[in-house]
């Protein structure tokens, strides 16, 4: 049996099935903003796309984790 996920990439399926965009959409978004500091970058998600800030969060922490 498969581990429950945890951590930032719990938030996925939630972020995917409110905002209606895969989670690739998402990491092709900050690619955009890819220099910006972690805050920065989160409030990007919030203003351009209007996203809650746990959700952008958790997506920018992944973000980081995988593109450092």
């Amino acid at each position: 049996m498969a581990e429950p996920v945890k951590g930032p990439k719990s938030y996925f399926p939630s972020i995917e099935a409110k905002y209606g965009k895969p989670i690739a959409f998402w990491m092709k978004e900050l690619k955009k903003v890819k220099d910006l500091k972690h805050l920065e970058q989160v409030n990007y998600l919030k203003e351009t796309h209007g996203m809650g800030h746990g959700h952008a969060n958790a997506i920018v922490a992944v973000f980081r984790a995988e593109n450092s």
